[in-house]
């Protein structure tokens, strides 16, 4: 017999879902039959599969020691791991770190272990504030992703309650981002809003711009204003309506006006010539703009957060400095005549 008590990121789950996380080796219908059987007590009385758990409820799991899950080897790391992160923001829910280009947000196949969510990982076990051995279900969790080229701000969720409010608020547009970029030459309106729809070719990863809809596409939508031109080059400031895979370099190469270092929708050549790999594109400010009630994180509201240097727009435009928004500037944007060019 195994004995759990239910935390406060676990709680609010099922019953037969927090079984399924919490040993994943004990197979589904067995765990149903378990649960039936009652040799899954919820404060020492059996329970339905749909019970929800609350904190504090104590659990006796009658189940063969083989099911449970133990520490696995490969989670050694977290307490040896040196995490190299810069966090812009902390609170008890949620963590807004600075990702750095050339940097994966989540493991893949190339890439185990110096990984965003990892280094994050390892920070907050060595704090002391999550442990994979004492949560039975929930593990600190990304809320938004960058590529791997691409840095800038990435939310992580430190508790079940943050990652699930932090969700519904970016799924209702509550959030405003904004990017930097250096495009190459100018665009015909020096502010102005893109809009097309996009089509994702999952096979080759890859997004195709179209001036109307059709089948598969979806509507993309940036706004942008450029801060300044120097040799051919423009430093661009974008504000996404919609978010998309690969949106803003898409949308600009469409219009004739690729990232700087983009090898996907750019020249390979203009990219030897600049010395660059890797698409100039940083999410560098975030704003939390809650219309309805946000919970744990409503002290987030009305506030806004960026990254205190981009090394692109230094580099390509010296003596560039980053500066707060001022009242007003986003508010008269035209429609760009590019933005309806068909890639």
């Amino acid at each position: 017999m195994k004995e759990f008590t239910i935390g406060k990121n676990d709680a609010g789950q099922r019953l037969d879902r927090w079984l399924a996380k919490a040993l994943p080796l004990l197979p589904a219908p067995l765990a149903q039959k378990y649960i039936r059987l009652k040799r899954v007590k919820v404060n020492g009385k059996g329970a339905k599969r749909d019970a929800r758990l609350a904190e504090g409820d104590v659990l006796h799991l009658y189940i063969n020691d083989e099911f449970f899950q133990r520490p696995a080897p490969e989670n050694a790391f977290l307490a040896l791991y040196r995490p190299r992160l810069t966090v812009l923001y902390e609170d008890g829910h949620i963590l807004l770190a600075d990702k750095r280009p050339g940097m994966v947000v989540h493991p893949d196949e190339n890439e185990r272990f110096n990984t965003l969510i990892t280094h994050i990982q390892a920070y907050l076990y060595q704090k002391k504030e999550w442990s994979p051995y004492q949560e039975n279900a929930f593990a600190p969790a990304l809320c938004n992703r960058i590529d791997r080229n691409t840095g800038g701000i990435v939310i992580a969720a430190k508790t079940a309650e943050g990652l699930r409010v932090m969700n519904q608020k970016i799924k209702d547009r509550e959030l405003e981002k904004y990017y930097l970029c250096v495009i190459r030459g100018r665009m015909d309106r020096p502010a102005g809003t893109l809009e097309n729809y996009l089509f994702k070719d999952e096979s080759k990863k890859q997004v195709y711009v179209r001036a109307r809809p059709e089948p598969g596409c979806r509507r993309a939508v940036t706004e942008y204003r450029t801060l300044c031109t120097r040799d051919g080059l423009s430093l661009v400031e974008c504000r996404l309506i919609t978010g998309r895979t690969h949106q803003i370099r898409a949308q600009f190469a469409a219009a004739g006006h690729p990232l700087a270092g983009d090898g996907k929708y750019g020249s390979e050549r203009e990219n030897r010539r600049l010395g660059r790999r890797g698409q100039a594109l940083y999410s560098y400010k975030l704003r939390f703009s809650f219309t309805t009630d946000a919970g744990v994180l409503q002290p987030l509201n009305g506030r806004t957060f960026q990254v205190e240097k981009v090394d692109f727009a230094e580099e390509y435009f010296p003596g560039f400095r980053l500066e707060a928004e001022r009242p007003g500037e986003w508010e008269a944007a035209p429609a760009d005549p590019a933005a309806r060019r068909e890639g």
